[in-house]
């Protein structure tokens, strides 16, 4: 049995209610990092439009010297509030960012994929980075995924009430663009 079998990829849960890394007590070299998401995590942001999700973050810390490469990858599901139909339906989410953390003797805001920490500080707490990429995961257009059958899976009631209110009619023609229209068709 070789010496290194005898470690396992560690998992560094919630610290003192935040989702942080100890990087202090990490050696040079690469580290793996798994912290769970979920309903909890979501209930620390007031205002958060997502308030349940169960999601895993996968975190690759290259520690150097000078500073810290991370690569977060999240993915998991969040419910969310359909467009369409207004009902909650829970939207699969994967991302991937990169975050550098550079030891400095102050703190800089450059560059929001960059951290500066000063040089004592020991941990660092990622609850805001994580909040952040997963919001920016979610699609623009939320609403339900269709079926095998390419019908909506919004609720039905809903569609057809938005059926009913839909008006369809001619916009009037303005007099001030046929107008125009007629100089550029004598040109």
């Amino acid at each position: 049995m070789k010496k290194d079998s005898y470690f396992c990829k560690p998992k560094f849960k919630e610290m003192s209610g935040r989702y942080t890394i100890p990087l202090s007590g990490l050696k040079e070299g690469r580290h793996d990092i798994d912290f769970e998401i979920d309903n909890k995590f979501f209930e620390k942001f007031e205002e958060a439009e997502v308030k349940e999700g169960s999601l895993v973050a996968n975190i690759i810390v290259n520690k150097r010297s000078t500073h810290s490469d991370l690569v977060i990858r999240i993915s998991g599901n969040v419910r969310i509030c359909c467009d369409r139909c207004l009902e909650m339906f829970f939207h699969p989410i994967s991302c991937e960012n990169r975050l550098l953390v550079k030891f400095g003797k102050t703190i800089e805001d450059i560059d929001p994929d960059i951290i500066s920490l000063p040089v004592g500080e020991h941990e660092l707490d990622l609850q805001q980075h994580l909040y952040e990429y997963i919001m920016l995961a979610l699609p623009i257009k939320r609403v339900h995924p269709d079926d095998n059958n390419g019908k909506s899976t919004c609720d039905p009631v809903m569609l057809k009430k938005l059926e009913a209110l839909i008006v369809e009619e001619e916009p009037e023609a303005d007099p001030r663009w046929d107008e125009l229209k007629k100089l550029m068709n004598d040109n």
